[in-house]
């Protein structure tokens, strides 16, 4: 699906895309570990993160804090970091600490002057309600896993945000996962600029975006944002 000639509506991702989580995610791990005197190494948690909170989404629907707690407790384990279960909260906890990228508030704020924007976000209402907080910009539909019940990369989000719109006409999704988003839009014909900030490869079996690039900037300039 090529990018729309009168584009009128842009949806994101939150968390990779428009919200530093990898960063949040290993901070509040480092300092949770520091206090048993434990050290952890990014390049080994963040592929451990991925594997274990996909795992648990795939499963039976439950709110993303639980989610959380059972992937620090999942992660705990098969790192050999002796966490108690009760403790697992410092993970949801952190959440409202996550960072947005230097540049997001920029190009959000140049983008909804042209578009009207949604965000479509694997997390549940609460803890969003913790990362809005951080954007000033505001947005004119917002999709949870909470309200859909279900995690990316199913295509519950993506049909609930069409059904608000009235349609896919003149839509475009932009997002930094591959997995989560790239996916289901492209078995659902909407067009995706893919925000490939870890610089993935794909294979020759892996779907195709829309159009590829390497930070909110460039996707801005795709849609006719200088």
């Amino acid at each position: 699906m090529p990018i729309p000639k009168n584009v009128t509506f842009v949806t994101f991702d939150a968390y990779g895309t428009l919200i530093d989580w990898e960063s949040g995610i290993y901070d509040a791990f480092a300092k949770e570990a520091a206090r048993d005197g434990f050290e952890i190494d990014r390049e080994v948690l963040m592929p451990l993160f991925h594997e274990v909170s996909r795992e648990i989404e795939g499963g039976s629907y439950e709110l993303y804090a639980e989610v959380l707690r059972r992937t620090a407790i999942e992660i705990a384990r098969r790192i050999e970091w002796p966490l108690e279960p009760s403790r697992s909260g410092f993970l949801p906890d952190s959440v409202q600490g996550w960072k947005p990228f230097k540049e997001t508030s920029t190009q959000l704020q140049k983008l909804s002057k042209k578009y009207k924007l949604g965000l479509l976000a694997n997390i549940d209402d609460k803890l969003l309600g913790q990362t809005r907080r951080h954007i000033a910009t505001d947005f004119d539909l917002v999709v949870t896993a909470q309200q859909v019940r279900s995690y990316k990369p199913e295509l519950a989000h993506f049909t609930e945000c069409a059904r608000r719109m009235g349609g896919k006409r003149g839509w475009v999704h932009v997002t930094a996962s591959h997995y989560h988003d790239v996916v289901p839009c492209v078995k659902q014909r909407v067009p995706v600029i893919w925000v490939n900030r870890n610089k993935e490869t794909l294979d020759s079996t892996q779907k195709k975006p829309t159009a590829e690039v390497s930070n909110l900037r460039e996707a801005a300039k795709l849609l006719g944002i200088s």
